[in-house]
């Protein structure tokens, strides 16, 4: 690999020029995450309006997950390689065709490809933002500024159901605007980013994209959550269909893994990937993405189908949850700065997952809105307090010129994680949902078709007594999937806990790049992972250089 022709300046931003870049951020991370969330209270309508099934209900949300998840380390791969403003600006341009194209969809079918398109947008922000931040803001000063992004995090994933739930319950709007709502903000965040971010290119001559790796990687997680989709509904646990997907699945994965070994510019490092901190946090995050992204999916499903509040009413029920999200991601965030200590909110916010997760597992289609409603916050905080902070630390421990690839190894297996908790969990729900179906319409003198009354969402064209058994079948589903979302969880608690206490860096790059992984690594419980007189010279030195 040839040397860069030209560096990055590693000096912090002063704080009027950060606040100005990352309002065109966090503006940008508002439509990645506004496009699930608007979603999510309004998905019940949209597939009953287009007559598709559980499984395709799954699959509109699965499919963006699968995208991004797929191409997150392609896109932090190239920002380490390329202009990282140009790359989130034709991001936001991918992600602006796919939501013009699922707002005209006529089938859930077109729906579902609409939506995949738009999830290639949706991982190159989500991996893009991070790293672009990373480039502005010292990890040790980027604690404070979790704040923000929790804030937008908790208005998106609140202001989104909400915004939902009241487009689709306007008549004169209808759902499509629940795809189109995200495309004059996505153009304002365009606008705003080429007016504010200034982020420096490191220039390489030679570069080598791994185009092999990339594709043996996409290929390999898309057919294994293809066959999570489809096992048990489409064919049986021990199949030839099983024996081809996992097995093709397994053997793509393991040609991806020998591919960068061998790379030159690999598209997931393996040596970064390796680290100890790196490895954990992959983990960590693997589990928090599991249970966050698989269990609260469906709480819209449970309070409109289940619990039979409207969509804008299911969006104000869930205000609990990101009340949690923002006041433990601000809260956290703000010691962090002033500890340097990041060890503590992780290894916390993972136990409160998992207790918040448990508690939602005893909800059924009559459980108290109040008892739900804590068990929503208790989550909400365990995900403030965990999800930023787990990249965080990755980046903490990297050179600034591998960010990104470290940054979207992070978030690809968050993604990856949620992906495989929503398809699976998806399928657990529609199985239990059609078995209790068909059990309760047996047993009330119903006939059941042969599909049980689940080939579809749309309540209002069934009887009275099978949309009561419906909607009870449905909430009492629920409760099973987030138990199971709590024992995923359990992971991020052991991944947590071997972390290593470091105290974060104040500088934007390690001081002595060829020592990085050494420094990692030898770091003792609870001391620096450099001295500060290090970067003091080195500061000095960047000053002079200028």
């Amino acid at each position: 690999m040839s040397a860069p022709t030209a560096t990055a300046e590693a000096a912090p931003m002063n704080r009027r020029q950060t606040l100005e870049a990352l309002s065109g951020l966090l503006l940008v991370l508002f439509v990645a995450m506004l496009s699930g969330t608007v979603v999510s209270t309004a998905l019940p309508k949209i597939i009953g309006a287009l007559n598709g099934s559980q499984t395709q209900y799954t699959w509109v949300v699965t499919a963006t997950l699968l995208t991004a998840t797929a191409t997150t380390p392609i896109w932090g791969k190239l920002s380490d390689l390329f202009n990282k403003k140009l790359l989130i600006q034709v991001a936001i341009v991918v992600f602006l065709l796919g939501s013009i194209i699922a707002g005209f969809a006529q089938s859930t079918g077109q729906l579902i490809a609409a939506r995949a398109f738009q999830g290639i947008g949706v991982g190159g922000l989500q991996a893009l933002v991070q790293v672009a931040i990373a480039a502005m803001i010292p990890p040790r000063e980027r604690g404070r500024y979790n704040g923000y992004l929790g804030g937008v995090m908790a208005l998106a994933t609140v202001g989104g159901p909400l915004l939902g739930g009241l487009i689709v319950d306007t008549s004169w709007l209808g759902w499509r605007w629940c795809f189109f709502v995200g495309v004059p903000v996505a153009v304002i965040a365009l606008i705003l980013l080429q007016a504010t971010l200034r982020l420096p290119t490191v220039r390489r001559d030679n570069v080598k994209i791994d185009y092999l790796g990339a594709s043996l990687i996409a290929a390999g997680v898309s057919l294994l959550l293809i066959w999570i989709s489809f096992v048990d509904s489409s064919f049986a646990w021990l199949s030839w269909q099983t024996f081809a997907m996992v097995g093709g699945s397994v053997l793509l994965l393991a040609l991806a893994t020998w591919v960068e070994s061998r790379a030159v510019e690999p598209v997931v490092p393996l040596n970064i990937v390796r680290e100890r901190t790196t490895a954990l946090a992959i983990i960590g995050s693997l589990a928090v993405g599991m249970a966050m992204f698989g269990g609260a999916v469906f709480l819209g499903q449970y309070f409109q189908i289940g619990r039979g509040y409207s969509p804008t009413e299911a969006g104000l029920l869930t205000i609990p949850m990101m009340a949690g999200v923002l006041l433990s991601s601000i809260v956290a965030g703000r010691l962090i700065t002033a500890t340097g200590r990041v060890k503590p909110y992780i290894v916390a916010g993972s136990i409160i997952l998992v207790a918040g997760f448990a508690l939602l597992g005893t909800i059924d289609h009559e459980t108290s809105l109040l008892l739900v409603g804590a068990a929503m916050f208790i989550v909400g905080t365990g995900v403030g307090m965990t999800m930023q902070n787990l990249v965080l630390a990755v980046q903490n421990s990297v050179a600034l010129k591998d960010i990104g690839a470290a940054s979207s190894a992070v978030a690809f297996f968050r993604s990856l994680g949620g992906t495989i908790g929503v398809s699976v969990l998806g399928a657990v729900l529609a199985r239990r949902v059609t078995d209790r179906i068909t059990h309760d319409l047996t047993a009330a003198g119903i006939p059941t078709s042969g599909g049980g009354g689940s080939s579809t969402l749309n309540l209002g064209a069934l009887p009275a007594p099978v949309e009561h058994i419906v909607r009870a079948a449905y909430g009492d589903a629920t409760g099973h999937i987030f138990f199971i979302s709590a024992a995923i969880a359990v992971v991020g608690i052991v991944a947590a806990l071997l972390l290593k206490p470091v105290t974060l860096r104040s500088s934007l790059d390690l001081p002595d790049t060829a020592r990085s992984a050494a420094v990692a690594a030898d770091a003792v419980d609870g001391a620096p992972a450099f001295d500060q007189v290090t970067v003091d010279a080195v500061a000095k030195g960047e000053s002079a250089r200028r």
